[in-house]
């Protein structure tokens, strides 16, 4: 890519962490969107992205058709073997360009929007498909901010929210803190943080368990159970595959 939109077209893509081919149908509907506005008619409206030119293109779409009911969307079979000859079929269609400089600035103002949405229902679309399987895995994030009791947790480049019900009663942090906690759900809501922390859910305990101590990382040793009252006390039953191992002396 060398011209200034197709090289703005993979940074955006770079730096959202999405396809450059999600950025241009991204901006192929935004122009669209604008253009319909603009024009204003019941016209069949497409548009392209030109690799080769780095600008979108618009075209009004018609059918092909023996005897034409509406204008606007068809063109007579003899019409349409005027401009092309024999190759022109009945149910063809026939793109006639349309100028896309006369849109103007609320028309770019809508196009920019739309773009906007769209990166960003990739973006999301992104976040979920990455966090959904990792349901149950234990995380490192920095404390970013609060919001309402809740906690803002960086997790590189993504946020997770950390809710006040999901937080110990015995624990107080501050911006900047380090953080563990589990993720208990990921969801597709379009405002606010997609990834959902806690650390009062027994499965943190469990995963600290797994990590901590060797016998249940290697399945020596399996928990079969656990209960947790944040910052109060936590229970957690385990059990010996080997009848050497004591499995209650592997945990302490």
């Amino acid at each position: 890519m060398s011209n200034p939109l197709q090289q703005t077209i993979e940074t955006l893509a770079k730096e959202k962490g999405i396809e450059p081919d999600v950025v241009i149908t991204a901006i192929e509907d935004a122009v669209l969107t604008a253009s319909r506005k603009f024009y204003k008619s019941t016209e069949n409206l497409r548009t392209k992205f030109n690799h080769d030119t780095g600008q979108v293109e618009l075209f009004s779409v018609r059918q092909i058709v023996e005897e034409v009911t509406d204008p606007l969307t068809e063109i007579s079979l003899t019409e349409a073997q005027e401009l092309y000859g024999d190759e022109a079929e009945v149910d063809m269609e026939i793109e006639f360009p349309k100028p896309t400089d006369v849109l103007g600035r609320i028309a770019a103002q809508t196009a920019k929007q739309v773009i906007f949405q769209k990166v960003r229902e990739a973006e999301r679309d992104n976040v979920y498909d990455e966090y959904i399987e990792r349901v149950g895995e234990v995380i490192n994030g920095i404390v970013k901010r609060f919001e309402n009791g809740d906690i803002v947790v960086e997790m590189g480049r993504v946020e997770a929210i950390l809710r006040r019900r999901d937080q110990s009663r015995a624990e107080n942090y501050t911006t900047g803190d380090r953080i563990r906690a589990v993720i208990v759900d990921v969801t597709k809501e379009t405002k606010g943080q997609q990834i959902i922390l806690s650390r009062t859910d027994p499965a943190l305990l469990v995963k600290m368990f797994e990590q901590e101590v060797p016998e249940i990382y290697d399945g020596t040793v399996s928990i079969r159970g656990a209960v947790r009252e944040a910052g109060d006390r936590s229970k957690v039953a385990v059990h010996s595959h080997e009848r050497d191992i004591d499995p209650v002396g592997s945990c302490v």
